[in-house]
């Protein structure tokens, strides 16, 4: 039997190396993120109860969806946690790729190993967005394809949630791809083929939860999710005038290092952070004890 959502909550780290990144990216969406660490503390925060007859309650019932593997709790937390590891994989495999291009012998190798560094970066940064697409639906339970649903949906989003979408723009899109960030995934989807996408790493860890049947139906979705976005994004970044050096700005902090180096940057906090895990932990939690409340 995998964690449940009570030992997940409650084994979340109050401070660490996640927390530092979020908080310093608190800038872009202020006050929407608070590290509610514990189940407790979550079921609090969200029924604004004080009676412990009733955070009791709130609390059991919380506990009987989520062991309803019918309800799509477990599978939305088992997708956040996926999209995480994948990730490191992605973030290992493009620092191989880097030192590769700096070392001339190495080089010839690692270009038939590793995956060009910025396509593998868009890839990862789809898989996250269609992930997040994927969670929606199964936590709302409806079909895993809805992309009407999530785009009506994401207009509304805030906390938790919200701040996962604004790290995802930052860290997975402006960091390593530049200010053109959409437009170059926009043609490296353009460009990507079934095949490709297959032998992603990233892919290969996560495709199987994806909409779509097989590779080809899979991309497809990939490239409508995307296409459904773009806009969206496009908007979030202008209307916070945002840029890679105003956010390395806010996290240099923890991340020292010159401006031409950002790539190397966001593999950096690709292998050292999960904020998707992390924030999709919080999410899981809060949707949970959410519909407890009103069903007792």
């Amino acid at each position: 039997m995998s964690a449940s959502i009570v030992e997940l909550m409650d084994q979340l780290p109050e401070k660490n190396l996640t927390t530092m990144l979020l908080n310093g990216l608190d800038f872009v969406v202020p006050g929407e993120w608070t590290n509610i660490v514990g189940f407790d503390n979550m079921v609090k925060a969200v029924t604004q109860e004080t009676d412990p007859a009733i955070l009791q309650s709130v609390r059991d019932r919380a506990i009987v969806l989520y062991s309803d593997k019918s309800q799509g709790y477990q599978r939305a937390m088992w997708i956040y946690q996926t999209v995480d590891q994948a990730d490191k994989a992605l973030a290992a495999a493009a620092l191989a790729n880097k030192v590769g291009d700096k070392i001339p012998l190495v080089g010839g190798l690692m270009q038939k190993v590793t995956p060009n560094a910025d396509k593998a970066q868009a890839i990862d940064l789809c898989l996250k967005l269609v992930a997040e697409i994927t969670c929606f639906c199964q936590i709302n339970g409806i079909p895993g394809d809805s992309l009407e649903d999530f785009m009506k949906a994401i207009a509304d989003y805030s906390g938790e949630e919200l701040m996962r979408i604004a790290t995802l723009i930052c860290v997975d899109g402006l960091i390593p791809l530049g200010p053109d960030f959409l437009q170059k995934i926009d043609r490296t989807l353009n460009n990507l083929s079934a095949g490709e996408l297959s032998n992603n790493p990233a892919f290969g860890r996560v495709g199987e939860f994806l909409p779509g049947g097989n590779p080809a139906g899979k991309l497809a979705f990939i490239n409508r999710s995307f296409s459904s976005m773009q806009g969206w994004m496009s908007g979030f970044v202008s209307a916070r005038g945002l840029t890679p050096e105003k956010i390395m700005d806010h996290i240099q902090g923890f991340v020292e290092v010159s401006d031409n180096k950002l790539d190397y940057v966001a593999a950096f906090l690709d292998l050292s952070t999960n904020y998707y895990e992390h924030t999709g932990t919080q999410t899981v939690a809060r949707r949970l004890i959410d519909r407890a409340y009103g069903e007792i």
